[in-house]
């Protein structure tokens, strides 16, 4: 990954409170992943902001190395490396998710 990539990927991180690398946009996911991962933020109702890996090969393909992670979609909460979809949901069902965007938001 370039230097100029990865402060690109950074500043997105770091600029978002919560911030979703997803095929697609909020209001307009591309792939079942994303589209359960924005369901879950929008039932929570907080803010957050995507980044469409569609639309930028060269984030689409820097992200998973940015956080060791091979898959799309993934989310970061307050600048941190949450995890994909399935991680998500387990995060929601268990009312972790919800306490950590609280805190995140507080902060």
């Amino acid at each position: 990954m370039t230097p100029e990539l990865k402060e690109r990927i950074d500043h997105l991180v770091q600029q978002n409170k919560i911030v979703v690398f997803m095929k697609g946009s909020k209001l307009m996911p591309q792939c079942g992943f994303s589209n359960n991962t924005v369901q879950i933020l929008n039932t929570l109702g907080v803010p957050f902001e995507t980044v469409d890996v569609l639309e930028d090969y060269e984030i689409r393909q820097g992200i998973k190395e940015y956080s060791n992670w091979p898959t799309i979609p993934q989310v970061y909460v307050d600048g941190q490396f949450v995890g994909g979809s399935d991680i998500l949901i387990e995060l929601y069902q268990q009312g972790e998710l919800q306490q950590m965007v609280e805190v995140a938001l507080a902060s």
